[in-house]
């Protein structure tokens, strides 16, 4: 099982898309073979950009996509990862208004604690944050594991 983030499944629908062929292979090889999954946060990022957000997770589920429960447990690991990004920024001069985890933060806490491959375009968050997390983008293969 992969979990797919927000941005490969809009890319997955976005024929403009740079990411599009990647983003589409990426989810028929996921759901062909180990499967594929997002979890709430993931469907509600994608809720807010479409057209009709009432039938986003029937489409989903048609395609085969799992729905993941977020635990408990991933909300400390999310809140560690977010501190840490916090710091960063707060060393680096920047005025930090918001303290509320952002949504990656949490799928990145889930893919860690699950221990599941993330499908994204957006590397570098994860990559830094998540170091444990396998990392499956459009420029790379089989990346770290």
């Amino acid at each position: 099982m992969i979990l797919v983030d927000t941005n490969v499944l809009i890319y997955a629908f976005d024929p403009g898309s740079e990411y599009y062929v990647w983003s589409r292979e990426t989810l028929a090889d996921a759901l062909a073979n180990e499967g594929a999954a997002i979890n709430a946060l993931i469907l509600a990022e994608l809720c807010v950009g479409d057209h009709d957000p009432e039938t986003v997770e029937d489409r989903l589920s048609q395609m085969g996509l799992h729905f993941l429960d977020l635990k408990t447990v991933i909300a400390t690991t999310c809140a560690h990862a977010f501190r840490r990004y916090l710091q960063t920024r707060k060393q680096a001069g920047d005025r930090i208004e918001n303290k509320i985890p952002l949504p990656d933060f949490f799928i990145g806490a889930h893919a860690a604690v699950l221990a599941l491959p993330l499908a994204t375009v957006d590397e570098d968050r994860y990559r830094t944050y998540f170091p444990s997390v396998r990392l499956i983008c459009p420029w790379s293969t089989n990346q770290k594991h």
